[in-house]
């Protein structure tokens, strides 16, 4: 079927007359206020993030081994690794290699599933409220994950990690670690806009 062109006589606009009765495409939906990203950052984290998941287990391992440099007392609430103090016996353990992995692997879920807020939102806190369970764990030790997490995805990305990225990573960063807090903390679920 084909469109027809009319000449708008107040103006001389030429108006595209469907003839298929067809509406013009929908607007995108409106940005759910619970994640402070814009589409654009959630593609642009989404398609970073790729490399972070090429490189996993290093970057993961980076980022504990920067975390235990600058915190020692958090090393002692992990038994698998607690007597790993030098930082070479850190980088070679299987044990602290495993456990990155699946830290990240969480961080990877969330940002796979930023476009559906409530599965990030309440996959987020559930982990937060697993941590419950860990002996002496407190919520203010996951926003000490924020500067080695943040070291370590520079050092991964290298020069794609550009002052754009950096504060998009900080946003995401701080929006998963707000919301770890929340449910180990039960505090109670925003609701969508």
């Amino acid at each position: 079927m084909g469109c027809t062109f009319a000449k708008n006589a107040k103006d001389g606009s030429n108006q595209d007359l469907n003839h298929a009765g067809a509406e013009a495409p929908a607007a995108p939906p409106p940005q759910d206020p619970r994640i402070p990203l814009t589409a654009r950052q959630k593609f642009s984290i989404s398609k970073s993030w790729k490399a972070i998941a090429r490189a996993m287990d290093t970057t993961g391992v980076s980022m504990f081994v920067k975390l235990f440099e600058e915190n020692k007392e958090l090393l002692l609430l992990f038994e698998n690794f607690k007597h790993l103090e030098s930082r070479e016996d850190q980088e070679s353990s299987e044990e602290l290699k495993e456990h990155a992995e699946k830290v990240l692997g969480a961080v990877d879920e969330a940002i796979d599933s930023l476009e559906h807020v409530d599965t990030c939102i309440d996959f987020l806190r559930g982990v937060g409220k697993r941590h419950t369970k860990i002996p002496g764990f407190k919520s203010e030790y996951f926003w000490r994950m924020e500067a080695p997490f943040l070291a370590a995805v520079k050092e991964t990305l290298d020069d794609r990690y550009t002052e754009n990225m950096e504060s998009i990573y900080k946003t995401t960063i701080h929006f998963i670690i707000q919301t770890l807090v929340d449910g180990f903390e039960d505090k109670p679920k925003q609701k969508a806009a």
